[in-house]
């Protein structure tokens, strides 16, 4: 793409370095129809070569296959709900520890009662919706960001690298 890119900024310096040092002797040019097509359908194919392939290599990269866990998160007013789908029966809700039940050290409005624990090095399925509003499930450390909509099922993949508490937050603003 960068090749194509180059390639072109080239040939459009190239003629307007013409354009400037030389006498226009043949003004008949400058009113040709045809031209004017060519340089208008070109570049519009060209930026359709490129995305062509882009927009399936970011299919292919949304797109997991077989993963090792899949986890079913549902969005509530001021609380997640979560469920190991792989497992019967492992499910839980996840609300935020009020700023007076804080220990020394912990951050207030990121804190839970009850935390998400997820492998390391493995392939994870995340599958966002909401009950009752629009709300965003988001793990800046992790670089996810899907929104929970009502009646609508998102998924996201992600990996962890290494080992560590990783604060989750809603970074919408919740409501009809």
């Amino acid at each position: 793409t960068l090749m194509i890119v180059f390639l072109i900024s080239s040939l459009v310096l190239y003629i307007i370095s013409l354009m400037l040092t030389t006498e226009l002797t043949h003004t008949s040019t400058m009113d040709a129809q045809e031209v004017e097509t060519v340089w208008t359908i070109l570049p519009a194919v060209i930026l359709i070569l490129i995305a062509l392939p882009s927009l399936r290599i970011l299919y292919m990269m949304d797109e997991i296959t077989t993963p090792s866990l899949t986890l079913k998160t549902m969005g509530h007013q001021w609380y997640w709900s979560y469920e190991y789908t792989d497992y019967e029966s492992l499910c839980f809700d996840s609300y935020m520890t009020p700023p007076l039940e804080l220990d020394p050290g912990e951050l207030r409005l990121l804190e839970v009662d009850n935390r998400v624990v997820l492998p390391t090095e493995m392939s994870i399925r995340m599958l966002i919706s909401s009950e009752d509003v629009l709300h965003s499930w988001t793990v800046p450390a992790l670089g996810v960001k899907t929104d929970a909509i009502p009646g609508r099922l998102n998924q996201a993949t992600l990996m962890t690298s290494r080992p560590g508490i990783y604060y989750g937050q809603c970074s919408e603003i919740c409501g009809a």
